[in-house]
């Protein structure tokens, strides 16, 4: 389905009537970005912290597409301290100016967190309890099925979405944004994943920004003798594109 939407086309024409017969064409581009952050420290302790993401997304009148890849990798006194891979894709079709469906797909893989891999894929139903000019926030909740190898055990089930998307634009440089959901799983609730995420960008071109983001992943059953939190703050250069 959600190749299936990726193929439509990437524009549309409207006839200008104060002009009969002239078509004009109206174009919905993609929206990228490439973002790095890198962090040193030497003396007493060595630590390094590498990350990395590609963003793009497109907006149309009818649908919204979202794509993301990233990574992340650290160091203290040559051990590895984080050492990730997350890929995302989602698809909304607007049926309203506000109400939507959507198909989301996710892969993460942590090394650190002995997870080889968690799938999750599964429609679902989001409406924007606000959609201004420079605010936007969305609800969501959906299902999914997951698959995932954690601690060494390939286990597979059911589990739900509820999540919520936060954007606020202070001007046409600087803006504010908050994310955060929560996957228990349908027939043991205990077994639960929270992901959550805030952080700021400033523009320092019309192509470079800086951004700094705080990302915490809880999982209330974790591998044996992992932790159950995971938190990273990031500070980085995006490129725009």
């Amino acid at each position: 389905m959600a190749a299936a939407g990726i193929l439509v086309a990437f524009a549309e024409t409207k006839t200008d009537t104060s002009a009969p017969g002239v078509v004009i064409e109206k174009k919905y581009p993609w929206e990228s970005s490439v973002s790095a952050g890198l962090t040193l420290t030497r003396g007493n302790t060595s630590t390094t912290l590498f990350t990395a993401d590609f963003l793009t997304k497109r907006k149309t009148p009818t649908d919204e597409y979202m794509f993301f890849l990233g990574g992340a990798y650290g160091e203290q006194n040559s051990t590895d301290t984080v050492n990730n891979y997350k890929a995302s894709a989602q698809w909304n079709h607007l049926f309203t100016d506000r109400f939507y469906c959507y198909l989301r797909a996710e892969g993460l893989r942590d090394i650190i967190a002995n997870l080889d891999y968690r799938l999750t894929i599964g429609p679902g139903l989001g409406y924007y309890l606000i959609k201004a000019t420079n605010t936007t926030l969305a609800a969501e909740v959906g299902a999914n099925f997951e698959a995932q190898k954690l601690g060494g055990q390939d286990q597979t089930f059911a589990t739900v979405r509820l999540a919520e998307r936060y954007e606020y634009k202070f001007n046409d440089h600087a803006r504010l944004w908050e994310n955060a959901e929560i996957f228990p799983q349908v027939d043991k609730f205990e077994n639960y994943v929270v992901n959550f995420e805030i952080g700021i960008e400033a523009s320092l071109t019309k192509s470079f920004s800086l951004k700094t983001y705080l990302d915490d992943t809880y999982a209330n059953r974790p591998a044996a003798d992992r932790k159950k939190n995971d938190v990273k703050i990031v500070a980085g250069v995006s490129y725009k594109f």
